[in-house]
């Protein structure tokens, strides 16, 4: 054989290497953002199983929130049945209102005192610690796994086997203002 098609075969070889590595590299990243999506999803039933709990404990104190308290057991049941994009909007909006309880409960002297309250409370406080650590190794996942599908030469394997973008956890776009703290009070 000449050196010409032996450096050629070699080349070739290479390259099919190189596709194979890629291609194993993608498969990676994908499972690991699958594998991190999991996990926020534990701590997201986690944070669902206890809001019934929240919701009752808290019911018989915060009158004036109970409009509140319906939309959070809604919202819940929404998300538990949602589809990733939907579930984001959700979550959020789920994060918000739980914010808002946590600032109305101030009010209620009586339920400050609860022991079952403040035991959820304190839980619930645990369980959105750990949702936001899994959110910001998702989103790292998720940027890795993009860049990763996007850039020269490993999107050109992408795009052939159809590895498709995925999306970031968002807040809401009315989360990203400033909150006005005379309503947190009323």
């Amino acid at each position: 054989m000449s050196s010409g098609l032996l450096a050629l075969l070699a080349m070739i070889f290479t390259l099919i290497l190189w596709a194979i590595y890629t291609y194993n590299s993608l498969i990676s990243k994908q499972n690991d953002v699958k594998n991190i999506r999991s996990s926020v999803d534990v701590w997201l039933k986690k944070r669902y199983d206890l809001i019934p709990n929240l919701v009752l404990s808290v019911k018989e104190y915060m009158v004036f929130e109970k409009e509140t308290l319906s939309k959070i057991t809604e919202l819940r049941s929404l998300a538990m049945s949602a589809k990733n994009g939907e579930s984001f909007e959700l979550n959020s909006e789920i994060s918000s209102l739980l914010n808002g309880i946590k600032v109305a409960f101030e009010n209620y002297p009586e339920l400050k005192a609860n022991e079952n309250f403040l035991h959820l409370q304190k839980s619930l406080n645990e369980i959105e610690e750990q949702l936001s650590a899994a959110r910001r190794a998702y989103n790292a996942s998720v940027m890795i796994y993009n860049n990763y599908t996007q850039m020269l030469p490993s999107g050109l394997i992408a795009n052939l086997f159809n590895f498709k973008k995925e999306s970031f956890f968002e807040i809401l776009s009315n989360e990203r203002e400033n909150p006005n703290v005379k309503d947190l009070f009323r």
